[in-house]
């Protein structure tokens, strides 16, 4: 995705958008040494974007990200209150359908705001732990 155009239809580019987004904020919790459990974890109520683990607690990501521009918007304007019980209820339903995972007594709730340039290439990436 990187250095790649974003050209297309609207919601074409806003899915690349979101995915090269994903990747970036993948990359960054694989570096940190975090163990990426899922990706996407879709259901007919919403979607969550990266599921971790660090060894101690698992962690559920929401992934948001913007093009820059002049207006210099914040991503992570867009993690509200109703997004924030959404990523809740989901993570509930994630831990029963997942049964094989990761025994622990800590989840938390990280907020990840990418922004890229046009072409796709990383300009800034902002990680909040335990954000909500």
């Amino acid at each position: 995705m990187c250095g790649r155009s974003f050209g297309g239809m609207p919601n074409d580019r806003r899915r690349r958008i979101g995915a090269a987004g994903e990747q970036f904020a993948a990359d960054h919790l694989t570096r940190r040494g975090l163990q990426i459990l899922e990706r996407n974890y879709r259901t007919r109520w919403g979607e969550l974007d990266i599921v971790a683990f660090d060894g101690r607690a698992i962690i559920f990501c929401e992934v948001k990200c913007r093009v820059a521009n002049r207006a210099g918007r914040d991503p992570l304007e867009s993690v509200h209150p109703r997004k924030r019980a959404q990523v809740r209820s989901l993570a509930g339903r994630w831990l029963r359908d997942r049964a094989d995972h990761p025994r622990v007594s800590d989840l938390r709730f990280d907020a990840i705001g990418v922004t890229v340039d046009p072409e796709g290439r990383l300009v800034r990436l902002d990680h909040i732990e335990a954000a909500f």
